[in-house]
């Protein structure tokens, strides 16, 4: 059976003044299945605040747009506040609970990717919420949760009813949060714009790789990810991940093409990306970008913490390391094009830019 690989945009599954919480559901977006991932959107308006929460899945976060404050508890440690800003990326594994807010104009949108092979749906985020109209506590009896809090009966039921809200809500003007710490961003958090790049080729691209060495909570995550931006009109070399891993990208900002080739050589996706949508790479399947009049920039998830991509063009490319007779023998060419084939691309590794 063929596999869809068209991108897809977000969908709103429930939102109010506060902002709103949006998904892409495998039935829209059947490679979310295949991959066992889970890709949603959190957007708040000024004053929104999405309450504490745990998933049944670990995810990486990634501040899309606007500043504001997280709240992050780690199994068996204290509450970490945080201010968050674009760029930032957050690994959140297992058992941690978060909440977000946001104390500006702007509006604050965060991505969040993840791995669901554990969670209750495949391909799918289940979120478990501690207060509000669906926390988790409405569901339990009166006289287990004042045993459990060691509160009276009607305590239990003036605290657990009076939050009408679900998921996210509007905070009444004056209400006050924890000031965040500076000092509690160490170890939570890598600014991808801000951080020593991995890859930078004049007029072609930059990339930014979270992996176990900056950000050592990817580890437990189990993902690696990383933001990759190109400039005008250049093109990102044809690869694919050798260790057997998915690539799931999020366009964040300008557009461009793409296409995907994958068995026997068949091209199975030929599309323009713009910003907001998702889509994901097979396993093996190789893939190449070329960016439009404004460049193109995407932050990736890969379903493993430190991913190894073997390209197919540039100085880096496999072709360079296989001997000429054996390049001869493949294409069925004389020594002369093969040299003129090996000569070409020597200098330039992974992002090509435009002809002059």
């Amino acid at each position: 059976m063929d596999l869809d690989l068209s991108p897809k945009l977000a969908q709103k599954l429930y939102g109010g003044d506060g902002g709103s919480y949006f998904t892409w559901s495998s039935s829209d977006l059947p490679m979310l299945r295949e991959a066992n991932i889970g890709a949603a959107k959190l957007a708040l308006q000024k004053d929104g605040f999405a309450i504490p929460r745990y998933s049944d899945s670990s995810k990486v976060a990634y501040v899309l747009q606007g500043n504001g404050i997280a709240g992050i508890v780690l199994p068996e440690a204290e509450e970490k506040v945080i201010t968050i800003k674009e760029g930032d990326a957050l690994a959140l594994p297992f058992g941690v609970v978060t909440w977000w807010y946001n104390n500006q104009d702007t509006e604050l949108v965060v991505l969040f990717l993840g791995d669901t092979s554990k969670g209750h749906k495949v391909g799918e985020f289940t979120e478990f919420y501690l207060t509000g109209s669906n926390g988790i506590f409405t569901g339990f009896s009166s006289e287990l949760v004042s045993r459990a809090w060691d509160l009276e009966e009607d305590m239990v039921k003036a605290l657990v009813g009076s939050q009408s809200g679900s998921g996210i809500v509007k905070l009444k003007e004056g209400v006050s949060l924890p000031e965040p710490k500076e000092e509690d961003r160490d170890g939570l958090v890598l600014n991808c714009l801000e951080a020593p790049l991995d890859v930078d080729i004049k007029n072609g691209g930059r990339v930014v790789v979270l992996n176990t060495k900056n950000l050592p909570l990817v580890g437990e995550v189990g993902l690696g990810a990383d933001l990759v931006r190109i400039d005008r009109h250049s093109m990102c070399s044809p690869g694919f991940s050798c260790d057997a891993a998915f690539q799931v990208t999020y366009v964040v900002r300008g557009s461009g093409r793409v296409q995907v080739v994958g068995v026997d050589g068949r091209r199975v996706l030929e599309t323009t990306l713009k910003a907001g949508y998702l889509f994901i790479v097979p396993r093996f399947f190789v893939v190449s970008k070329i960016a439009d009049d404004d460049g193109m920039e995407w932050f990736s998830i890969i379903t493993t913490p430190n991913p190894i991509f073997t390209h197919m063009a540039g100085s880096t490319s496999v072709w360079k390391a296989l001997s000429p007779k054996v390049l001869e023998a493949s294409f069925n060419v004389d020594p002369e094009l093969e040299n003129l084939f090996r000569s070409k691309r020597t200098a330039d590794a992974i992002f090509f830019p435009p002809p002059n």
